[in-house]
């Protein structure tokens, strides 16, 4: 009997029965990275995507693709944004509609532009706690839209341009979660759908 808990990366780990989660026997011997998949269902959740509506990941590591994965299912059209070429064509194939490099500022822009037919995103989904990404990530977002900031941005202080923000009308989400309950549950949610696809192929 495996169980996991959000606290910790350890073979063992002493937490409250109600902090940890139960793996089902479908999982074992399998590896499942129980934080960051209950990190990415709970920031998926507090994103809101909808059916229909253009959604920009910046940042296509594991979390991104989750995002990827997940907007894709819903029937979302995934635009993933990212430096690595490996990482652009893992996206694609979990559903991205395009991929663009993440190298110039102007160039990203225009594209998502040209995407978007000038619109922008109705969801940003910033997922690699640096400046600049940041930056872009108000660029894309379209007026009334929604930039949600799931990267971990923890080398110091961050500037935002507010007017634009404002001028945009946008919503913000800080989508880091820190209640224990909500992030067990994020992980339980991860447990439920890979329990669901174990019999064909893992996601991650």
């Amino acid at each position: 009997m495996t169980f996991l808990s959000s606290q910790a990366y350890a073979e063992y780990d002493l937490v409250p029965a109600e902090a940890a989660v139960k793996l089902p026997s479908s999982l074992d011997g399998k590896a499942f990275p129980g934080e960051p998949v209950g990190c990415a269902f709970n920031v998926f959740r507090r994103s809101q995507i909808r059916t229909g509506q253009t959604v920009a990941v910046i940042g296509a590591g594991f979390l991104g693709i989750i995002f990827t994965a997940l907007a894709a299912a819903l029937g979302a059209n995934v635009v993933a944004i990212t430096r690595r070429r490996t990482s652009l064509d893992l996206a694609k194939k979990y559903g991205a509609a395009e991929t663009v490099e993440l190298d110039d500022h102007q160039r990203i822009i225009d594209r998502l532009n040209k995407i978007t037919g000038g619109k922008g995103c109705d969801r940003v989904i910033e997922a690699t706690g640096y400046q600049w990404p940041l930056d872009l990530a108000g660029e894309l977002v379209s007026e009334r839209g929604t930039l949600v900031i799931a990267g971990y941005h923890q080398d110091g202080p961050r500037q935002v341009n507010l007017q634009q923000w404002n001028w945009k009308g946008i919503d913000v989400v800080n989508a880091h979660e820190r209640d224990r309950k909500v992030y067990l549950e994020g992980i339980r949610e991860g447990i439920r759908l890979q329990n669901r696809v174990c019999s064909a192929s893992m996601i991650w």
